[in-house]
């Protein structure tokens, strides 16, 4: 598996170089100018917000953001777990937190463990995956979750009974291979997967809609952590998105929400799935 990762992140760098940084270096230069005085991220015009901040920090720490942004941003994070709203807003703290080399509290972390499935299968997935990102053994009902939501056809979707799209497919592949699964599962997630790889190398988030960057980046980072090889045309799609300040551009149509779509996609760009390690 960690050979799979490697061989993968030196063709990312192989393929989607540009300049002598590459393509995470400089969205991670873009999300580092910006931060906002208080260390927190938003978009224009809008206040720092946690959920954005945690990305903006998933980002900084899978691009090798500088020691300052990503402690500045660990101390916005820490200072506000009282909103916190919902078990995935939980699951993304937790997770940035602690890959920003923080410690979480026996309080959050009973949170997480106490979590009951229920209509919304995505806050499974992020339950399992904020739970191997602190290290914790997974309770062997959300993995058996995970897998009874998954379609016919090898996908899953963000609540029961829903369609299944690119972004939970490749969330709850990455989910069950933190949590040792293999096998059956994994393959015919992954080649759910791939049905939503379109012509030019990008992936939609549902059949029908053209690719976009960040439903782009999570594949890649699934078929990574099943051990896959996502192959040039991805990179060469997410390349097409860059813009010269380092940003990503959520398609070819639309340039919406730059720091959220560029914080996603570094992970993928430095050849990193979830949970980081």
């Amino acid at each position: 598996m960690r050979f799979a990762v490697v061989i993968v992140a030196v063709l990312i760098l192989a393929v989607g170089a540009q300049g002598a940084g590459g393509p995470a270096v400089g969205a991670t230069a873009y999300l580092a100018a910006a931060q906002r005085d208080d260390g927190g991220f938003g978009e224009a015009g809008r206040a720092s917000d946690v959920a954005l901040t945690a990305w903006a920090a998933l980002g900084l720490v899978a691009g090798g953001g500088s020691e300052e942004a990503r402690s500045a941003a660990a101390d916005f994070l820490k200072a506000r777990p009282g909103q916190i709203r919902t078990q995935t807003d939980r699951a993304l703290w937790v997770m940035a937190v602690v890959a920003l080399g923080g410690t979480v509290g026996a309080d959050q972390i009973a949170l997480l463990r106490d979590h009951r499935p229920g209509i919304l299968v995505n806050a499974t997935i992020w339950t399992v995956l904020a739970l191997r990102s602190a290290g914790e053994a997974v309770p062997s009902e959300l993995v058996k979750e995970i897998l009874a939501t998954q379609a016919r056809d090898g996908g899953w979707a963000w609540s029961r009974g829903g369609r299944p799209d690119s972004n939970d497919t490749a969330a709850a592949i990455q989910a069950l291979r933190a949590a040792g699964t293999a096998g059956a599962p994994i393959r015919r997630g992954i080649t759910a997967l791939r049905r939503f790889q379109r012509v030019g190398g990008g992936f939609s988030l549902s059949l029908g809609r053209e690719p976009d960057a960040q439903s782009t980046a999570w594949a890649i980072q699934a078929l990574i952590s099943a051990g896959e090889r996502p192959g040039k045309a991805p990179f060469r799609f997410l390349a097409r998105l860059r813009r010269p300040d380092g940003s990503y551009r959520y398609s070819v149509q639309y340039g919406t929400t730059p720091v959220w779509v560029t914080a996603q996609g570094i992970p993928a760009l430095a050849g990193k799935p979830f949970p980081l390690r």
